[in-house]
């Protein structure tokens, strides 16, 4: 009798048990259902009874979790990368606890338009600074894969357009300081100093441009149809070029005009640079552009044969006055005489 009064009371407490587990799933289920048809009527809005607006704060008085695999590093806020595979019926067989559903973690993980200003923004205008303001030949560390990340979160949260304005304006306003001090360079050095700034920001730009290639992609590329680099060097040619050309074709040319006044290098850079910013300015000296961007002239036409030759006899003229000996003249043939 004992044990047969034993294995009934063991039966009755199983059956407890059941009921007990059968109702819990119940409530969560129920909890489950009003949180998916909440969150799909009003998807900016959470359920404030279960759910609390502010990451850092409990749901349902329940103390959140903070395990770091479902904490974003930047935000610490809840990761919207979060493994959708926990279920509510997962989740139901520890008491008291509540799993979000994906649409609650992105709702939970997005990006306002103070975030972005007050938080991810002022991050990548002081790497852009850097970038622009940095010599080619410094090597100071900077994380690439930051900058990378802030960029691709902006993008995917709907700010590409704020994003691209703050980087137009953020180079614009550093080409515009850039300008104001070659105003005060002195003739002298013009042509170098040019060249530095010039080489410093092509520089910049192999950097800068792939750090934002997600918003070049997905943004400029389709909705401007434009491209990222073709934009900035734009504005390196409106803000800075424009204002300085007069200044510069002039000086470039009576540095050619004697060699060595200014190194090859320099004015082969600053020709170049000047030709791929602008081609159409090439018209402005012809004969200084010819002699470092080739076929640059129009093809050589039959009739105008005679005149080169001209200008050929009139340098060697120019060279034989200047002290340049033509050499020993001896084995010269007879028809090969001027």
């Amino acid at each position: 009798m004992i044990a047969i009064g034993k294995c009934n009371m063991e039966e009755m407490e199983e059956d407890r048990l059941d009921d007990h587990n059968h109702n819990y799933r119940d409530s969560a289920r129920d909890a489950y259902s009003f949180m998916r048809a909440q969150l799909s009527n009003e998807a900016q809005l959470f359920c404030s009874t279960m759910i609390s607006t502010d990451p850092t704060e409990s749901c349902s008085g329940i103390p959140p979790r903070r395990d770091p695999r479902y904490m974003d590093s930047d935000s610490s806020s809840i990761s919207s990368e979060t493994s959708d595979t926990d279920s509510p019926g997962a989740s139901a067989s520890t008491p008291g606890k509540l799993t979000l559903n994906s649409a609650t973690k992105f709702l939970m993980n997005s990006m306002t338009v103070e975030d972005y200003k007050n938080i991810y923004w002022p991050k990548l205008e002081n790497a852009i600074e850097h970038l622009l303001t940095q010599s080619p030949s410094d090597h100071n560390s900077i994380s690439y894969e930051q900058i990378y990340s802030h960029v691709y979160k902006c993008v995917c949260q709907q700010h590409s357009e704020l994003l691209y304005n703050d980087l137009v304006w953020k180079v614009s306003s550093h080409l515009d300081q850039v300008s104001a001090q070659l105003l005060g360079s002195p003739s002298e050095g013009f042509i170098e100093q040019f060249n530095v700034v010039l080489t410093q920001y092509t520089a910049a730009l192999q950097c800068i441009v792939p750090v934002f290639i997600y918003m070049n992609k997905f943004y400029i590329e389709r909705k401007l149809n434009q491209d990222l680099r073709d934009i900035l060097m734009r504005l390196f040619s409106e803000h800075v070029a424009e204002k300085h050309v007069n200044t510069l074709i002039p000086l470039l040319q009576k540095a050619h005009s004697m060699p060595f006044q200014v190194r090859p290098s320099t004015m082969a850079n600053v020709v170049k640079g000047l030709y791929a910013l602008r081609p159409e300015w090439s018209n402005l000296a012809p004969a200084l552009f010819s002699q470092f961007i080739p076929q640059i002239h129009p093809p050589t036409v039959e009739s105008q044969l005679s005149d080169y030759a001209a200008q050929d006899q009139k340098l060697q003229m120019e060279l034989s006055l200047n002290g340049f000996s033509r050499g020993d003249q001896s084995r010269k043939r007879a028809s090969e005489e001027s």
